[in-house]
């Protein structure tokens, strides 16, 4: 079996090396997810968002304090690597676009790009014209709507509304039904609750249920905990404490 061996100078600039890591061909800046760069070739160094000299960068880029710990700038001259534990890896350009993206599979963007922090919990919304990087379980597949995504699958949506939560009725009926939107108990599977899409637009999807990284879901639930008074926070401590006892007991 033959294999490439790549240099600094035989590297791809700004494409995939292979479906799982991608050449970035770095000149100026590029904002980074932690620990998804992999090798560097060149000077190039490496800044968390709070270095004072990217003030200003910052400042007019990155609107995301949820997420600001988890990156970083990436500045200098080379080629930069990037790869995520295997996933399947892609670059996508927006030329005046509007993209949101769930936000642990984004590896990567051009400071170009305009990031805020989505209304839908655990994704990231990216405006203007640039490139940025992604991971998926899976190769990305295009589709348009009206269309109803699996929660899991789902990776993402261009220039269409904010999806809607759809529950079958099958979920919402009778007492198990009940007990399960009271509690939280008894989960929900891909056939019972939905993404529900309408409109103009492209959704993006991957081809599994699994999600690479819940951390970020976790995030956004977290930061909006700080708008809850003393009987939003014993109902939900009441939940979650609910919640422990029923996955002990499988």
């Amino acid at each position: 079996m033959s294999t490439q061996t790549f240099n600094a100078q035989t590297l791809p600039a700004n494409d995939n090396v292979n479906p799982y890591a991608f050449s970035v061909d770095l000149n100026g800046q590029w904002f980074a997810q932690k620990g998804k760069m992999i090798a560097y070739y060149g000077q190039i160094r490496f800044e968390a968002l709070s270095a004072g000299p990217l003030d200003q960068l910052v400042a007019a880029t990155f609107h995301s304090p949820l997420y600001a710990q988890d990156w970083i700038v990436a500045q200098g001259q080379g080629k930069l690597l990037l790869a995520d534990r295997g996933f399947d890896i892609n670059s996508f350009d927006l030329d005046e676009g509007n993209l949101t993206i769930r936000a642990g599979n984004l590896l990567a963007f051009e400071p170009g790009l305009e990031l805020k922090q989505s209304i839908i919990p655990g994704f990231l919304t990216l405006i203007g014209t640039g490139r940025f990087v992604a991971a998926s379980n899976g190769p990305v597949h295009f589709v348009e709507p009206p269309i109803r995504v699996d929660p899991q699958a789902l990776l993402g949506w261009a220039d269409c509304p904010s999806p809607c939560h759809h529950y079958d009725h099958s979920y919402m009926r009778g007492v198990l039904g009940t007990a399960r939107m009271l509690t939280g108990l008894g989960g929900t599977s891909g056939e019972e609750h939905q993404f529900d899409f309408t409109g103009q637009g492209t959704v993006l999807m991957q081809s599994s249920e699994v999600v690479t990284n819940q951390d970020t879901l976790l995030r956004d639930l977290e930061g909006q905990v700080g708008m809850l008074g003393v009987g939003g926070l014993e109902r939900l401590h009441g939940t979650i404490g609910q919640r422990i006892a029923a996955e002990r007991q499988h």
